[in-house]
């Protein structure tokens, strides 16, 4: 848990308080390759900052799994819908490698909140994060080209396809694994 603080104190350490209120709240934990860190048609009561390991965000349609969101080290990871609104959820997370994170809750977190302007002003800036995530994530998927994204995360991320099955690659970047396959080729 110390890693996450340490390598994000230029965020913390502005704000010595907030790091100390954290710390006191996480929950250190750890998941198996192929674990449910969330099952879907749950309500997820948990954030994930993500200290080693790589996780994903899916949810099934038509008998298979599309996955919207992928996150490695220093990111964090929830059923964003639920954790939000406090309702069932229709996504699951996976661990895709052995994960370490610290887990937060969210009764924590609003508990932090009632108690210091300073943790509420982050938890805000914390969901703008989230929502600027998002908005980025529905641009390319409505506006770029396959090509194109592939090429973005490559750019942005390579290191994930490394570490990520080239299918929920495919299915994250809104593509079938031959179009994945075919670009990945040139």
């Amino acid at each position: 848990m110390e890693s996450f603080f340490l390598h994000n104190a230029n965020l913390l350490l502005e704000n010595p308080e907030i790091a100390a209120s954290l710390q006191e709240v996480a929950i250190p934990m750890t998941f198996k390759k192929g674990e449910i860190m969330h099952h879907s048609n749950t309500i997820c009561k948990h954030f994930y900052l993500l200290l080693d390991g790589v996780a994903r965000v899916f949810y099934y349609r038509d008998g298979k799994d599309v996955t919207v969101h992928i996150a490695q080290e220093q990111e964090s990871i929830t059923a964003i819908d639920s954790f939000i609104q406090r309702k069932k959820s229709k996504y699951s997370i996976e661990a895709m490698e052995n994960i370490e994170c610290i887990a937060i809750s969210r009764n924590d977190i609003e508990e932090l909140s009632a108690k210091s302007h300073q943790f509420e002003h982050f938890g805000r800036l914390f969901l703008e994060k989230i929502y600027i995530d998002l908005a980025e994530r529905l641009d390319s998927l409505l506006l770029h080209t396959s090509h194109e994204r592939y090429e973005d995360l490559l750019q942005k991320k390579p290191e994930l396809f490394q570490r990520v099955p080239a299918k929920h690659l495919a299915s994250f970047l809104g593509m079938t694994p031959e179009t994945f396959s075919r670009i990945r080729g040139k």
